[in-house]
């Protein structure tokens, strides 16, 4: 007769050790390591907040090779970091494309010389946008595992050893959140190439408004709430799309807009020099207006 338990654990086990193979050892602080993840052979990520200095990184990999690094690029808002190896011999992970509530998961690190170490848990929450004391994340995975002290920038994996997220505890109020792997590995793409992420810019001022009974007839659906636009910069994508003082935006590249969260999650990604539908109520009518979107300062 079968154990499940011991099958679980067998299971549990197996992932941590595929895992554990691309979790590597941060040397880019004064006090305690912190651990990465190899999302490529010579490339490795992490916590942007362990990273407190920019010489002298070095990334010690799961066989125990010391390598140099450098700091390829850094996204403070999202707390992500990547480093680039002076050899290209890191194990590269195997990312995971969701998290699901209730999942079995384990967080990994690797913060000394001693090894891997693992705190098995669930998935308690997934959801975001989510402001921070660094920014704000579109997505974020919330997990009752242990996060042990050096764990920030290692992986949250599922019981196949996929990476379903980067953890972090970087995002303050003591909180420990993972970065879900599928916006990480997008992070990771505009590090690599520009060493920073550019986020979409309009240039307006705004406070949120209720929308009249009407109006929402004239939209032909149901929402409550909207931005109105109480100033307009100069030269920015906002006025060059046509926005006017007085308009209220009601969506963007077709999903709704109540709130500045969600505005600011909507100019997020690969947004900056696309042209993009913004959707306006104007005297209580919608309007269809095309903005090109611009780099936020």
């Amino acid at each position: 007769m079968s154990n499940v338990l011991v099958e679980l654990s067998e299971a549990m086990a197996a992932a941590a050790e595929k895992a554990g193979a691309s979790t590597v050892l941060v040397d880019a602080r004064r006090r305690m390591p912190a651990s990465g993840i190899a999302y490529a052979a010579d490339l490795v990520l992490t916590a942007d907040h362990v990273v407190e200095r920019e010489e002298n990184l070095t990334v010690t990999l799961s066989d125990g090779t010391k390598l140099a690094a450098t700091l390829a690029g850094r996204d403070p808002g999202s707390d992500l970091a990547l480093l680039r190896l002076e050899r290209a011999i890191a194990v590269p992970a195997d990312p995971a494309k969701s998290a699901r509530i209730g999942q079995l998961v384990l967080a990994l690190g690797r913060p000394s010389a001693d090894g891997l170490e693992a705190s098995l848990g669930v998935v308690s929450a997934v959801g975001g946008p989510v402001r921070t004391q660094r920014g704000l994340i579109d997505r974020y995975i919330r997990t009752d595992t242990t996060p042990f002290p050096g764990f920030s920038g290692g992986p949250l994996v599922d019981a196949e050893g996929r990476v379903v997220g980067l953890n972090t505890s970087g995002f303050g109020h003591g909180a420990a959140l993972t970065v879900p792997a599928e916006q990480a590995w997008k992070i990771v793409e505009q590090l690599a190439v520009h060493g920073s992420v550019q986020r979409g810019y309009l240039g307006v001022r705004s406070q949120a408004v209720e929308i009249a009974d009407a109006a929402q007839v004239a939209l032909k659906r149901e929402q409550a709430i909207g931005l109105l636009v109480m100033s307009v910069e100069a030269g920015s994508p906002a006025e060059s799309g046509g926005l006017m003082v007085g308009d209220i935006i009601v969506g963007l590249n077709g999903q709704a807009v109540a709130d500045h969260d969600a505005l600011f999650a909507g100019l997020a990604g690969d947004l900056v020099g696309k042209t993009i539908p913004l959707e306006v109520l104007r005297g209580g009518q919608p309007q269809a207006l095309k903005v090109v979107i611009g780099a936020r300062p």
